[in-house]
């Protein structure tokens, strides 16, 4: 998938890279990166003025794919621009990008999916929440 500039997202937010982040030369670990991208869905996934999550239930990760670009080096934020592309029966397909000093550092595709707390299976979602959802998708990516 070809990179977005970060105002192509519906939703941005940022997060500051702290010192424990990084390695002796100050780079950011690449476990990090993936801290990154959950503060981004978790926006999405938590957002009060638009739940999404049917009591009772959560939302995990069932696949996840990271392109590494370019170091994040500290001291310094990260943006952290996301987007639907997807809605299924019970899962959202998320697209995120990291940006450092305007430049894209990182890029993944996730799905998470919907569960039943009591019964850890899948549960779908509903016609309401898929509405919500649809203020975040973007349907013609590069």
């Amino acid at each position: 998938m070809s990179l977005l500039p970060y105002s192509a997202f519906p939703h941005k937010t940022y997060d500051k890279l702290r010192y424990a982040d990084t390695d002796r030369q100050g780079h950011a670990n690449n476990a990090v990166f993936s801290t990154f991208f959950e503060t981004g869905r978790a926006e999405i996934v938590y957002n009060a003025e638009f739940p999404i999550m049917d009591d009772n239930c959560s939302f995990v990760i069932a696949s996840m794919q990271v392109d590494y670009l370019l170091e994040i080096k500290w001291p310094g934020i990260v943006n952290i621009g996301t987007c639907i592309t997807k809605i299924g029966n019970s899962s959202i397909r998320l697209y995120q990008q990291l940006y450092q000093e305007d430049q894209c550092v990182a890029k993944a595709e996730t799905v998470i999916v919907q569960v039943d707390n009591a019964t850890a299976k899948s549960k779908a979602l509903s016609e309401n929440v898929k509405t919500k959802l649809n203020s975040w998708v973007v349907k013609k990516l590069p």
